[in-house]
């Protein structure tokens, strides 16, 4: 038991995530912070979508944020849209939340189950942004569906396996994401 508590350490250690705690016997957790999400998740940026011939939009890196409250991460994105759709380029702002999940082929935590929550569109008249609204809504349910948030290293994954370890649940907490390390099956 005491090797998988220090292994459980070096782990957390390794992910760089500042913070390993013990709760129910057997099971470890390591929470990696917001900042540190917020970094892998910029180095994605800029992205180009759309509809072609229709529509292009450009998205920034967004700002990420916790709502633990609900157990899903929050994102805010700057969009730049423009097409034949549009009378002139349009910048705006996309408020989306999401929950995540673990996916063992890749090591990735996947934002999964995406909600477009706000779509402000200044300077555009109320039609239009209907219209753009009730397509982003769309878009972001199809094209955005299972984004990678973070990937987690193949040495790090390593060690938890040898301590007979793998992550489990992701919870949101004000913290960051905490993710359980628990028994791998034999």
């Amino acid at each position: 038991m005491q090797r998988r508590a220090v292994g459980a350490a070096a782990l957390a250690l390794l992910l760089g995530a500042g913070a390993c705690t013990t709760g129910r016997p057997g099971v470890r957790s390591v929470t990696l912070s917001l900042e540190r999400l917020q970094a892998t998740v910029a180095e994605r940026f800029p992205q180009r979508f759309g509809a072609p011939g229709l529509l292009d939009l450009t998205l920034q890196a967004p700002r990420l944020g916790l709502r633990p409250e609900e157990n899903r991460l929050a994102a805010q994105l700057v969009l730049d849209a423009r097409g034949p759709l549009l009378a002139r380029p349009v910048t705006g702002q996309a408020d989306v939340d999401f929950g995540l999940r673990y996916e063992k082929s890749d090591h990735t935590l996947r934002a999964t189950d995406l909600r477009l929550r706000g779509l402000s569109l200044p300077d555009v008249p109320p039609a239009t942004a209907q219209a753009l609204r009730q397509w982003l809504a769309q878009w972001v349910r199809e094209s955005l569906h299972e984004v990678v948030v973070h990937r987690l290293r193949e040495k790090d994954l390593m060690l938890a396996e040898n301590l007979g370890l793998q992550p489990g649940a992701i919870t949101v907490t004000p913290e960051g994401l905490r993710v359980e390390l628990v028994p791998a099956p034999l």
